[in-house]
């Protein structure tokens, strides 16, 4: 089971956490968890390159090392760059010591200052170790979240979970990997023409 829209219980809960921007300009932050992956990645540069839009890629480090070519590329186009640890760890189920190396790991190759950890679980204990030995890093979360890694969900219902919930602000939630890439497919350019179309405008972190 999992949310589309992040709920307010969430952000209060963790509120040092970044869940979206400002709500006043239309601005929309797309962000991309799980790449770099040859054609996947490829593609999603493609798309974005036609519709003149940037975006945000949180990279699982093993990735990178794996597919150099396609990082490069991705750091070429002008898009951001964030952490999502070395092997993609579950929060919840890692002890503290474990998952700050792992995020240490990934930190040596990418040198950002934006962190997303994966599946959105991370426990307070590893969110105050991370800070403090990277003062500068934001924690960044979202409030949509468009259920692409779902193989059980249509590609329409992909693309209608971003329209119906985004707004002003939104940190919108893709992954660039094999497992959503048929939903990323449809979905993706056709958020990009509808938002566009509704005067958006699309920024990185």
């Amino acid at each position: 089971m999992y949310l589309i829209k992040s709920p307010s219980l969430l952000k209060w809960y963790y509120p040092s956490l970044v869940w979206n921007k400002s709500r006043t300009d239309k601005v929309i932050y797309l962000t991309f968890d799980d790449g770099p992956i040859p054609d996947v990645t490829d593609f999603v540069l493609k798309t974005l390159n036609s519709f003149k839009a940037k975006a945000t890629f949180f990279c699982i480090g093993d990735n990178i090392v794996k597919h150099p070519q396609v990082y490069e590329r991705l750091c070429a186009a002008g898009h951001r760059i964030g952490n999502h640890t070395f092997n993609h760890l579950k929060g919840w189920k890692t002890d503290t010591d474990t998952y700050v190396q792992n995020f240490s790991k990934c930190q040596e190759i990418t040198g950002t200052t934006l962190f997303r950890p994966p599946y959105g679980r991370i426990k307070k204990a590893q969110i105050n170790r991370i800070k403090t030995l990277h003062p500068n890093i934001q924690i960044i979360m979202w409030d949509v979240l468009s259920g692409d890694f779902d193989t059980k969900l249509s590609r329409e219902n992909c693309l209608q979970n971003v329209i119906k919930h985004t707004e002003n602000g939104s940190i919108i939630v893709f992954h660039d990997s094999l497992k959503a890439f048929d939903r990323l497919q449809y979905a993706l350019p056709r958020t990009l023409k509808h938002l566009q179309d509704q005067g958006y405008t699309f920024s990185t972190l």
